[in-house]
């Protein structure tokens, strides 16, 4: 690992476009099969492992999770240099488990192009020509396997704003021909956007609220004319402006790794529980609404979250063994939206299960006593922009038009936005512009959602 909006849309099992990475680096891990309970138990549909482990593999094996295998870096000037050595990577690593269990992607190196390794970086698409003649030739399932390999945000070098993007000019000519690979066989690119590294490098307090979906001002892209509201939506466009640059729109874009952590040093801002819980669940929210980004709209980006579990023995800052969603213990390390059912926890874990969660939520969401008006202002805008939120009954004529106040028209709004998003406490904070209350507001013919 290196360095919106809120819509609502019901659902039941697992959703097609929520993956998360199965890191192992840790001495402490669940089992296998507590680890496939765990999965099943949410919404996630993917997994994504950073080599190949068989024990790993089988469990998921009739679960209808589809998961990616990784080739380590190490392995692929071999395979690159012998197509026989392709095959038998093939042959041990993937053709013993399938169609048991599927494997969709074969992700070939981990940041390989970004490693420094000039001779590794040569490698890697022979490697990955290799492998894909050998699925081929294999036939049957592994044939529809896709093979790729993960990047991180350095091989651009311009992403802001995100209709520059463009990639790295050391790295242009290896990835004119990757990408020229990856549009011939249908496979995706897959890249590692975080915007908690965005706001490490800009550790300020509306930062803060763009990387986390909360409410902001929003960015306007000078050169699309576009308004971002989010931090994710903006990378991600910046990587698909960098692939139209490169004649390579078509590509599908994947996001192998985003994700936030709970603890870090001292001189690392932002890492709290409460900052990855509202980047993660606020993620899958919007990953929910369908509204994709604004330039691959009408669809979600394919997402894969890092990471299942934290990770004990990962060296570097602290951050980067914080990154779980899930305690080892199989307790939640916080409240991601993601748990259709419960869980039991193991090893003296407590475990935990969510409600599956439905349009409205407990109480309502108002605006609080001491917000001012030019805040509530921007509340109410960002809430009425995102998708899922109607704010049609405060138009003139509305059945909310009257009091005619931003007060009065904010508070519709805020509680519309926080009903779409799951009706959780974390939806209604707006910079602590807006309060939770059990009373209805509610009043004549305009009606607030929500009283759960």
């Amino acid at each position: 690992m290196d360095h919106d909006g809120f819509g609502f849309s019901p659902w039941t099992g697992a959703q097609s476009y929520i993956g998360v990475n199965y890191g192992e680096v840790a001495d402490n891990l669940p089992s296998p099969d507590a680890t496939a309970r765990l999965v099943k138990s949410t919404t996630i549909s993917k997994v994504r492992l950073y080599g190949v482990d068989a024990g790993v593999i089988r469990a998921f094996a009739g679960t209808g999770v589809s998961l990616v295998v990784g080739v380590a870096n190490g392995e692929i000037p071999a395979i690159a240099a012998d197509p026989a050595a392709a095959a038998g990577w093939l042959a041990g690593n993937v053709l013993p488990f399938i169609p048991a269990s599927t494997i969709s992607v074969v992700a070939v190196g981990n940041e390989v192009l970004e490693s420094g390794d000039a001779a590794l970086a040569a490698a890697l698409l022979p490697a990955m020509q290799n492998l894909r003649a050998a699925a081929v030739a294999a036939g049957d399932g592994a044939a529809a396997i896709r093979f790729s390999t993960v990047n991180t945000m350095a091989v651009l070098a311009q992403s802001d704003p995100p209709s520059t993007g463009a990639f790295h000019p050391e790295v242009t000519a290896q990835l004119q021909q990757i990408l020229a690979f990856l549009s011939r066989t249908s496979a995706p690119f897959m890249i590692n956007p975080y915007p908690y590294f965005a706001y490490q490098s800009d550790p300020r307090p509306d930062t803060l609220a763009f990387c986390l979906f909360q409410p902001n001002a929003g960015r306007v892209d000078a050169g699309s004319r576009i308004r971002y509201t989010n931090m994710f939506d903006a990378q991600v466009d910046a990587v698909k402006s960098a692939l139209g640059r490169s004649g390579f729109g078509n590509v599908e874009i994947v996001v192998a790794e985003t994700g936030w952590p709970t603890k870090g040093d001292p001189t690392e801002a932002g890492a709290t529980v409460d900052n990855a819980r509202a980047y993660v669940s606020n993620l899958v929210a919007h990953l929910r609404s369908g509204a994709g980004t604004p330039l691959m709209p009408g669809k979600p980006v394919d997402t894969y979250l890092f990471a299942l579990y934290d990770e004990d023995l990962k060296p570097g800052p602290a951050s980067e063994r914080s990154f779980g969603l899930y305690h080892t213990d199989l307790s939640m390390a916080y409240d991601a939206g993601l748990t259709t059912t419960a869980t039991s926890g193991g090893g003296g874990g407590t475990g935990a299960s969510v409600q599956q969660p439905t349009k409205g939520g407990s109480g309502w969401c108002v605006a609080s006593v001491g917000a001012t008006d030019a805040q509530l202002q921007t509340d109410m805008d960002y809430a009425c922009s995102q998708v899922g939120v109607d704010c049609g009954a405060i138009q003139p004529g509305g059945a909310c038009f009257q009091p005619n106040t931003v007060r009065a028209h904010a508070a519709y709004a805020m509680n519309q936005l926080y009903q779409a998003a799951g009706g959780h406490p974390w939806n209604c904070d707006f910079r602590q512009s807006a309060t939770l209350t059990s009373s209805n507001p509610s009043y004549g013919s305009c009606v607030f959602t929500g009283g759960q």
